[in-house]
Formats: C-alpha cells, sequence, structure tokens
C-alpha cells in the first residue's frame, strides 16, 4: 500500500504554462502552413487548367486533321458529327469542366487564331488577376 502511494504521487501532469506553450507554438505553425498550402493549391489549379486547355486543343487539332475543318463547339469532339471522315471520339470522356468547375469557353475564330479555348479563372468573368485570371491556349500563361 506504501509503495502505491508514493508511486501516484509521481505522476506528472502538463501545467496550463506549458499547455499554452503548445498551443501557442501549433498556432504559429498553423499561421505558416496555411497561406503556403492554398497557395500550392491555387497553383495547382492554374497548372490543371493549362494540361486541360493544351488537351482539348490537340483533340481540336486530330478533329481538324480528319475533317479539314474545326468543331463549331467542344461537343463535336465527344459525339459523331455525321460526316464519314469523323474518326473520334477525340477526348476519352466528356469535355472536363475547368478546375472551378465552369465550362470552357470555345471561339471560332479565335482573337490572335483559328480558335481559341478559354478558362475564365476562379471567377468565371472575362478578366481578372491572380486565380482569376483568364486561361487560353493563346497567348502568354496566366501567373
Amino acid at each position: 500500500m506504501e509503495s502505491y502511494r508514493k508511486e501516484r504521487r509521481t505522476v506528472r501532469y502538463f501545467t496550463l504554462m506549458e499547455m499554452a506553450v503548445v498551443i501557442l507554438i501549433l498556432g504559429l505553425l498553423a499561421t505558416i502552413v496555411t497561406p503556403l498550402y492554398f497557395r500550392h493549391v491555387r497553383k495547382a489549379k492554374i497548372s490543371t487548367a493549362r494540361t486541360q486547355i493544351l488537351m482539348i486543343e490537340q483533340a481540336i487539332l486530330d478533329f481538324n486533321m480528319d475533317l479539314g475543318r474545326v468543331p463549331t463547339s467542344l461537343d463535336e469532339l465527344t459525339r459523331k458529327t455525321g460526316d464519314d471522315k469523323w474518326d473520334g471520339p477525340y477526348l476519352k470522356s466528356a469535355v472536363p469542366k475547368d478546375p472551378w468547375g465552369n465550362s470552357y469557353s470555345f471561339k471560332v475564330p479565335g482573337s490572335s487564331g483559328e480558335f481559341e479555348i478559354i478558362s475564365y479563372g476562379s471567377d468565371g468573368q472575362s478578366g481578372g488577376t491572380g486565380e482569376a485570371a483568364d486561361i487560353s491556349n493563346i497567348g502568354p500563361p496566366a501567373e
């Protein structure tokens, strides 16, 4: 019985100060890590949009080689047009949405080419900066 009491007295608990220090350290880590995480997510979405635009552009070029024209809509890349030369589907599945859930805009003719594929960024509106900047197969890539 005596040894049990001695062991029990030696059990040590965290003090309020130690707990406060741990919480402070966790708060500082969260403050540093959270913005870095969201910056990487933002960059990943922009990179995904660029990759999808390149994939759609290649499908349009394949369509053009077979039919001698660009499609009038992106849907022609996945469904038969009635033309005997159509050798699709040119995309494995439906035309993807951009990383922000918006449909890609497809313009024929484009602003400085035969066609233009555009993601209007996170806000879905023309123009913008940062994550809301337009991303296109024509012109410099958005940062």
